[in-house]
């Protein structure tokens, strides 16, 4: 079902949105080389407690997982696209690294991702963490009142293929409210002028994730993490955005 929301209650969605960015902010700074992937999901978890907020992920068990997620942080790791379960994994030089966390913040959510990589960057991982951004940015300036969901994937599917990258489509932006992922989907490619009509008060996330070198993928034997069909790198970025009449407003937007 697609709800609508009251800019009251958009504003109130702010809060989560502030404190999600807080924790993607925080992560992102204590990713460094030799720093374990599983201390960056207790840094995440610590700030949650301290806030008093909900892991929308920790006991998150969809069709496509093989059981409860168990951790607070998504973790992907270079061939690693989505759904990264953080391991006892210490990170190495040139790493490319995306974050992905969601939480409840009195009982409003949102659901950001940003790619950083680690150390000593590699020319093409530059170029794929550029186009996703971009990619992520074209979707944000789509959603607006009286286009369609159509036109935020086409904007996003339109920057993919001029960096010269293949799109998935099986996984993509969705509804966020008080919970996680709703209606509407958002593909990462569509046709602009099709499908759901833009209105003040949808609230959904946009996350444009690209790999260098395929669109395919399959999950890991730890039954969460999606890697590339191929082995190469991949970016994702996301955020959380409100359809206003004023214009799209990002409430995930980090500092």
């Amino acid at each position: 079902m697609i709800e609508l929301r009251t800019p009251a209650e958009i504003e109130r969605m702010r809060a989560a949105g502030v404190f999600v960015a807080s924790v993607l902010e925080a992560t992102a700074q204590a990713s460094a080389v030799g720093v374990n992937l599983l201390t960056l999901d207790k840094l995440a978890h610590d700030m949650i407690r301290k806030a008093g907020a909900e892991s929308c992920y920790i006991d998150y068990h969809p069709s496509f997982g093989a059981s409860p997620f168990g951790k607070v942080l998504c973790t992907s790791v270079n061939d690693a696209a989505l759904h990264g379960l953080p391991h006892d994994y210490r990170l190495r030089d040139g790493d490319v690294l995306s974050l992905d966390f969601a939480a409840s913040v009195d009982g409003w959510v949102t659901d950001s991702a940003i790619t950083i990589i680690v150390g000593t960057p590699r020319d093409e991982d530059l170029a794929l963490i550029d186009v996703t951004s971009r990619a992520l940015d074209a979707g944000i300036a789509a959603a607006t009142v009286g286009n369609r969901i159509g036109d935020i994937s086409a904007a996003i599917g339109d920057v993919a293929r001029a960096g010269g990258y293949s799109i998935n489509t099986d996984f993509g932006g969705h509804g966020v409210g008080r919970t996680m992922h709703g209606d509407p989907h958002i593909p990462n490619d569509g046709r602009p002028g099709r499908g759901l009509p833009l209105r003040a008060g949808l609230v959904f996330a946009i996350e444009p994730w690209f790999m260098i070198g395929t669109d395919r993928i399959y999950t890991d034997k730890d039954g969460w993490t999606l890697r590339s069909a191929d082995g190469s790198r991949a970016a994702h970025f996301e955020h959380t955005v409100a359809v206003t009449d004023d214009g799209p407003v990002i409430l995930s937007a980090r500092s």
